[in-house]
């Protein structure tokens, strides 16, 4: 939707007025069982690798909900579920959700306004000075960690300055695997240096230290910290908000170990009861958690207001006592369990979606509407693709045969045709990583390079400049590819539509569908040659997307492409550094264009998503910028059937 807080261009973070409170939390303990790998075979997503399978149960004293009528919400998982419950290990969108509801960032992005960022764990937005290379912070008074073991008498703590540094600290360590550590480079004065000395002491057989000193971290008091960058990086607010640098206490991750990611120890707004890797999540209500208000009515949109979205305005959360989440890895199951009534809001699968819509007009159907039912819309920040390995001695490289070829393919796909196919015709298409409504974003769609239209002619004659006439080469051998996705319904129609539009050039093009955590491992090990994925920005800034193709961040970090340009490298460096300005953006589009001519991807594509509410769910709004908002929901038992 056009009035959509995710088509708006950011305008830098705004202020959101915080109160706050002294809790204790009620004493916690847990018991882990049942190794075994959980995966996250959904249609397109993020990266990530789960290790092990695991029931994780509340002992007797766990924190329960209060006396009365209890509210549950229940809720579904499209895939296997998250791979890890430690936010440094995490990198899906899965993970996100199962971490938000238990762990808490400094800063988040608001639920009334998903383009501006609020303080959670801070009592005020931070004070950038000095050209904004310092940032001062101030922490809330009052938050506290869940009780656990971990703590003298079980009781928790309240969070510190000491408690930032280390969770940070935490995705320099190797051990952790490194994943996330893109997030960071090259941003916080002696971090990178710190990062180096500790993972070699590690490699000599010694110890990760984590009482080294960073420069960049100064401690005023446990309240009180700045964080020193190497240059001022506009984005470091952003970063702040991602789920990775959720706060956890040192305690904990030092008695439990490789373990922590069963014994999830945070300030969030529910604590772990049960999780069964591929079949379900549940949390119980914090209890103790520290103040925090549903948004005030001023912040909602005129629209929202109307659909009644303020009608908590001021009040305390979470609301309800209890969430349960189902993993549903095909959709026909979660279709038929929302049908009944047992879910409170669902994204509609793509194969249903004329089953709830009206495809023309995209209005919910009468007998929908006339169930109680209410849906609503949100235009991602994100662009779906097929990737290419740029190490793969086939597709890869920068020669201009090696362009042409990855140029024949790309002009081989119709992507209308797969948006109408797959899609239901609800996606955008266009050039380019660079979002709708982000600044840097072609004009209509269409890219001064322009790959939205197929044609199979100029692929052709590509294809041959490329030394693979007819798809085979002087030898008459015939040009084999492999693509890897994900195992789900809707992968296995990309697959065979991608199969059949570029086998017209005489190719052999092979999909193989794998569990998502053994596509993530040979992606990350750069051993897939064409793989398929889905990018949802972390942030409306092009910066997030850009940085996909930073050759410093190849695999296993989030240059999945394994592109490298030194040219781009270059003024990708030179973005991190700018405030949003028109410089700026034509900077963006230099780099978007690069990236046009050299094909790393083929691609892209925006998704919109579709949601089903149900009667009972109150206060929904679903938003997949940040998963926070999952704490504003409540349920009304009295409308449940």
């Amino acid at each position: 939707m056009s009035d959509h807080p995710r088509n708006r261009p950011c305008t830098g973070a705004q202020i959101r007025p915080s109160s706050s409170a002294t809790s204790r939390l009620g004493e916690l303990s847990r018991r882990a069982a049942l190794r075994a790998m959980a995966l996250a075979a959904a249609g397109v997503a993020s990266i990530g690798l789960l290790a092990g399978t695991l029931t994780a149960t509340a002992h007797a004293g766990q924190a329960t909900a209060s006396a009365g009528a209890r509210k549950v919400l229940q809720m579904p998982m499209r895939t296997d579920g998250p791979k890890s419950l430690d936010p440094a290990q995490g990198s899906t969108q899965y993970d996100n959700i199962a971490v938000s509801l238990m762990f808490e960032t400094l800063l988040t992005f608001s639920y009334a306004n998903p383009s501006v960022l609020e303080p959670v764990l801070l009592s005020e937005m931070p004070v950038r000075s000095e050209g904004g290379k310092v940032i001062t912070f101030k922490l809330k008074p009052g938050v506290v960690f869940h009780d656990n073991a971990c703590f003298p008498g079980g009781k928790g703590r309240e969070i510190t300055a000491d408690d930032v540094f280390y969770s940070i600290k935490r995705l320099a360590d190797k051990r952790n695997g490194l994943k996330n550590w893109w997030l960071l480079e090259g941003v916080i004065d002696g971090l990178d240096e710190y990062k180096d000395e500790q993972n070699k002491a590690l490699d000599s057989g010694g110890t990760f230290n984590y009482d080294a000193p960073v420069r960049g971290f100064q401690k005023v008091s446990d309240k009180e910290f700045r964080i020193v960058l190497t240059r001022p990086v506009y984005r470091f607010l952003y970063t702040l908000a991602q789920f990775q640098l959720s706060i956890v206490p040192r305690e904990a991750v030092e008695k439990y170990g490789d373990r922590f990611s069963f014994n999830p120890v945070g300030t969030g707004p529910f604590v772990l009861d049960q999780w069964e890797p591929k079949q379900r999540l549940n949390v119980n209500r914090n209890p103790n958690y520290h103040d925090v208000r549903y948004p005030a009515r001023e912040a909602w949109s005129r629209e929202d207001r109307r659909r009644r979205m303020d009608r908590a305005a001021g009040q305390r959360v979470p609301f309800v006592d209890r969430m349960e989440f189902t993993m549903f890895v095909q959709d026909q199951p979660m279709w038929l369990e929302f049908q009944s009534g047992k879910l409170g809001y669902i994204e509609v699968p793509n194969d249903y979606f004329e089953q709830a819509f009206d495809k023309r007009t995209r209005g919910l159907k009468p007998e929908m509407a006339e169930k109680g039912i209410t849906s609503h819309s949100d235009v991602l920040l994100d662009f779906i693709f097929t990737g290419f390995n740029m190490a793969d001695p086939v597709v890869g490289g920068l020669t201009p045969e090696a362009r042409a070829l990855r140029q024949a393919l790309h002009l081989a796909v119709d992507h209308g045709e797969l948006n109408e196919v797959v899609y239901q015709g609800i996606n955008s298409v266009y050039d380019g990583p660079i979002p709708v409504g982000v600044p840097g974003h072609p004009e209509g769609g269409k890219a001064p390079v322009s790959w939205t239209t197929p044609d199979l002619d100029r692929a052709k004659e590509l294809l041959a400049k490329a030394g693979w006439p007819n798809g085979r080469n002087a030898k008459g051998e015939q040009l084999t590819l492999r693509y890897s996705t994900s195992n789900s319904e809707q992968n296995r129609k990309i697959s065979d539509l991608l199969k059949r539009q570029i086998e017209r050039l005489g190719v052999s093009f092979n999909p193989v569908l794998l569990d998502f955590s053994t596509l993530i491992e040979n992606v990350n090990n750069k051993k897939a040659q064409m793989f398929g994925f889905a990018w949802g920005s972390d942030y409306p800034d092009a910066e997030n997307n850009l940085a996909l193709f930073y050759g410093p961040n190849e695999s296993p970090g989030s240059n999945h492409y394994n592109y490298k340009n030194p040219a781009y490298d270059a003024l990708y460096e030179q973005i991190l550094v700018m405030e949003p300005s028109p410089e700026r953006t034509k900077i963006y589009e230099q780099m978007r264009d690069m990236l046009l001519a050299d094909v790393p991807y083929i691609g892209s594509m925006g998704r919109t998503r579709f949601y089903l509410m149900s009667p009972w769910i109150v206060n929904c709004r679903p938003t997949e910028r940040t998963w926070s908002w999952l704490k504003y929901l409540d349920v009304d038992d009295s409308k449940r059937k």
